[in-house]
């Protein structure tokens, strides 16, 4: 290769001529040996006579030759590495990024501590590199190995845990510990806790230590297991958290936080220390540190609310030590003495976090597990600072109200609530800004999970004064107005769903949506208080009552103007663009709600077609932008139109279908190809057979997407769906691309089965995508025999899929991991081929897994009436298959 090092400098030269024609040089050389350009890329980052950074750029560049922030692309390019460069060359270019790490360049060795991980994530789960721990181990605990070969040994193994950990979320299967057995983790685990030990007398080397067993927790549950191991890990741990470093302190705290969330079930013997250890950072120490103190507690909680979830659930053999509970009499007082230390300007920054806003949140998540146990101890607390004139007092004690008003009964906290509204509504006025912040937030908590059918706060006496004083704090300061607009949105919200009090809320519905259409118009409103103020009216809109739909109507030129003048500001800058496609979303986002709302009864359905075509126009004008904000929000708007106006939609699709092709060949940003999928099917009912003509593009496109290895996952279950609704929409004329769809649906149920090992405990993740698969295949099959009913030639073609179909139900049924969906869409498909499909009685004999799923099933109670009948039907069906 040409003297890499010159092109390396090159690639950062201002001349953009010079620039591109290194980068084509580098680019060139990898095309022409791969294998040569990784191993000049190696010597360069190793070669200590070079400048620093030239080798640091030789690392990056290295780095990334294996690694891209696409998975598909990143597991392509790691086996290019393993199967085009062979194995001595791989040794050799290991060898030298290894020799890297002990650089006397601080820069060099944490850039070849990142090119170590990434190499490693693709070597390891190749069963790759087996002397790769070893060693780092050995840098860690050789007698020779200096404080800065110990310190970047540590960083880089805590970037392998980091890469192997990320492999495992993005579905590689590798034994749930990224391809690493145990005696592999049993040596990083020792150079790590070696390396954090209190013997260890430089404290770079205890920091990365620190870091890396923070991420190296997930491998850890054997050594966690057993206790001699588990009480060595703990106590360098807890030694950690009282270093004399700041850094290392925080970092120690960071790894309890992820002991709580990893192994729980092992706390019982250090939970008293930790608390010990909590409390003194709370009262002296560093506030950063001690919002990692908080962030324990608040794992513990969460932990706790699922564990006992799960016990109600009728789970066993789930540990729940009740450690909040147990400690709530000490645990709440430290964390209510956190809330007086509020940050000037806190409410006015999004991303504010400090010790008021943690204990604060710590204590909403306590209350929520420990329900009204916590309540009397916080109500002292309210009572002795809630009239104080100092503000940090009264605000921290409004703050705790509101924290703990998720979780305890409504019967406990109804009469607090309700001595406490007309306090609430005048400290609206108070004269601090946070004061006023967090009581609109408390009222809107307030209406949220108080104020209901049986425990009435509002009435018909108090509502106006209510709401005009909530609409009066539209006017204040723009995160007051925020959360006021919440509050509202909580109110209306609340009343709609008590039917003795929603008559009572029509007269004051348009004053409201005139206030906060005002509101969003405000010369000081950003974004962010835009976005309240649709979201609070979408809210709204959502729940008017039919009394109400003449304003719904009359707001549609209304929105439909403010969208147009969107148009007519001249953008110059990039944030004038971002505003622009921002403003357009959230009025697009209003316009679906509108449509929804006024299709949603028959008698409105008419004063919605008086602007359809204009509101088409508006959509198709924002779908021209390009922008992918702007162009879901329109896609989404535009399917509730076409299942508002039905067949009448066809006039549209001329100009509309161009903007289905670029959504669904729109991979990179997936949320839009996912409405677009959402948009057909609303299509494909609104349309019927009228859709026929613009079918084989479709399924084109869609059979494209399935196939696609760069469209996120999350698309093709919808798309498997979509299918279905094509087949109801076109009939028999679907029989076409049977060819083309059932095969990609054969292959789909293999990825919808999980794992059954009772060892082995699937993510939600997981769950939920294989559960959407199940769904996606079930509505395809439903909607394909649904349109082919009226064929029996077509149904006939189906019939030799038949056993295939039952067999894949059959092990679904029995899948522990199916959710309530997948149960009906599975009941529903078994009826429709009992329906439709002649001749298949036999198999049913043949195949009797049903009966004791419809037994099951016939046994729960259910509020479903819906799944009830469904089932009642499929079993009705196919009794009388059995007969034929």
């Amino acid at each position: 290769m040409a003297d890499i090092t010159q092109i390396l400098v090159n690639t950062q030269n201002p001349d953009q001529t010079v620039r591109s024609q290194a980068e084509q040089q580098l680019e060139q050389a990898k095309e022409a040996n791969f294998s040569l350009y990784l191993s000049s890329l190696a010597k360069e980052l190793g070669d200590e006579a070079k400048p620093s950074e030239v080798r640091r750029l030789a690392g990056l560049i290295l780095k990334n030759s294996i690694d891209s922030r696409s998975y598909q692309t990143k597991k392509s390019l790691q086996q290019k590495w393993l199967n085009q460069v062979d194995q001595n060359q791989r040794m050799e270019i290991k060898s030298m990024i290894f020799q890297a790490l002990s650089s006397p360049v601080q820069e060099i060795r944490h850039t070849a501590a990142q090119v170590v991980a990434k190499f490693a994530a693709a070597e390891i789960p190749a069963k790759q590199w087996p002397e790769l721990i070893p060693q780092l181990q050995l840098s860690v605990s050789g007698p020779q190995s200096s404080t800065e070969l110990k310190q970047s040994t540590l960083e880089a193994l805590g970037y392998i845990c980091e890469e192997l950990s990320l492999n495992g979320e993005q579905g590689d299967d590798f034994g749930g510990m990224g391809g690493l057995d145990q005696t592999a983790v049993n040596t990083m685990l020792t150079a790590i806790i070696q390396g954090m030990d209190k013997t260890e007398t430089n404290n770079e080397v205890r920091l990365a230590a620190c870091n890396a067993l923070s991420i190296a927790l997930t491998f850890a549950s054997e050594n966690f297991s057993k206790q001699q191991e588990r009480d060595y890990i703990m106590q360098v741990t807890c030694e950690a958290t009282v270093s004399p470093d700041q850094r290392i302190r925080y970092a120690a705290f960071e790894v309890l936080v992820g002991v709580a969330e990893e192994y729980y079930e092992y706390l019982e013997s250090y939970i008293s220390a930790i608390y010990d250890l909590t409390v003194k950072v709370l009262h002296g120490d560093d506030p950063q540190i001690g919002l990692q103190a908080i962030e324990f507690w608040s794992s513990i909680c969460e932990e706790e609310i699922g564990r006992k979830d799960a016990i109600e659930d009728g789970e066993r053999d789930v540990k729940y030590h009740q450690f909040i509970e147990k400690a709530l009499g000490v645990l709440t007082p430290m964390l209510l003495e956190q809330l007086t230390k509020q940050e000037e300007g806190q409410n006015e920054d999004e991303n504010a976090w400090n010790l008021a806003m943690a204990g604060g949140t710590c204590l909403n998540l306590i209350a929520n597990l420990t329900g009204d146990q916590v309540v009397d101890g916080v109500m002292q607390y309210i009572t002795q600072n809630i009239q104080q004139d100092k503000w940090r007092q009264k605000e921290a004690a409004l703050f705790a109200f509101g924290a703990i008003l998720e979780g305890p009964s409504r019967e406990k906290l109804a009469p607090l609530a309700n001595d406490a509204l007309p306090f609430l509504l005048n400290s609206m006025n108070d004269k601090n800004t946070h004061v006023k912040d967090t009581t609109a937030w408390t009222i809107g908590r307030v209406f949220e999970f108080v104020q209901s059918p049986e425990y009435r706060l509002i009435t018909q006496s108090n509502l106006g004064t209510t709401l005009a004083a909530l609409t009066e704090s539209l006017k204040d300061v723009p995160n007051v107005a925020g959360k006021a607009c919440w509050s509202i949105q909580n109110l209306v919200t609340s009343l709609g769903e008590d039917d003795q009090l929603r008559p009572a809320l029509s007269p004051f519905f348009q004053p409201i949506v005139q206030a906060l259409l005002v509101t969003a118009e405000r010369p000081d409103a950003e974004m962010k208080l835009k976005v309240e103020c649709y979201e609070a009216l979408n809210d709204i809109i959502r729940g008017a009552s039919t009394e109400t739909l003449v304003t719904v109507h009359q707001l549609i030129p209304v929105v439909l103007q403010k969208l147009g003048s969107t148009f007519e500001t001249q953008v110059t800058s990039q944030d004038m663009l971002e505003k622009q496609t921002d403003q357009q979303a959230l009025l697009c986002g209003t316009l679906q709600v509108i449509i929804q709302r006024l299709g949603s009864e028959e008698a409105a359905k008419g004063s919605l077609a008086q602007h359809s075509d204009n509101l088409m126009t508006a959509f198709l004008r924002v779908l021209a932008n390009r922008s992918a904000t702007v162009h879901e929000e329109a896609m989404l708007a535009v399917g509730a139109l076409a299942h508002s106006v039905g067949k009448d939609f066809e006039k549209y699709m001329e100009a509309f279908y161009p903007f289905v092709e670029v959504g669904l060949k729109n991979h990179e940003e997936f949320s839009v190809c996912q409405a677009t999928v959402g948009v057909v099917g609303d299509i494909c009912r609104a349309l019927d057979e009228k859709l026929a003509q613009w079918c084989d593009n479709i399924v084109f496109l869609l059979l494209q997407d399935l196939q696609s290895s760069e469209l996120h996952r999350a698309v093709k279950p919808p798309i498997l769906s979509c299918f279905g609704d094509i087949a109801l929409a076109v009939g028999p004329s679907f029989d076409k691309y049977l060819e083309f769809v059932l095969p990609m649906l054969q292959s789909a149920t293999s990825l919808a089965m999980t794992n059954q090992d009772p060892n082995v405990e699937l993510d939600e993740d997981t769950v939920q995508y294989k559960n959407d698969l199940r769904n996606g295949i079930f509505e395809a099959y439903t909607g394909i025999l649904q349109g082919f009913r009226d064929d029996k030639s077509k149904i006939a073609s189906l019939a030799q899929h038949a056993r295939f179909i039952l067999s894949f139900i059959e092990d679904v049924s029995k899948d522990p991991y199916r959710d309530a969906s997948v149960t009906r869409n599975m009941i529903a498909l078994l009826g429709d081929m009992a329906d439709t499909m002649d001749g298949i009685g036999e198999l049913f004999k043949e195949k009797t897994f049903y009966q004791a799923l419809f037994q099951e099933l016939h046994s729960q109670s259910s509020d479903d009436t819906n799944f009830d009948s469904t089932l009642h039907w499929a079993s009705e069906r196919i009794a009388l298959r059995l007969t034929q």
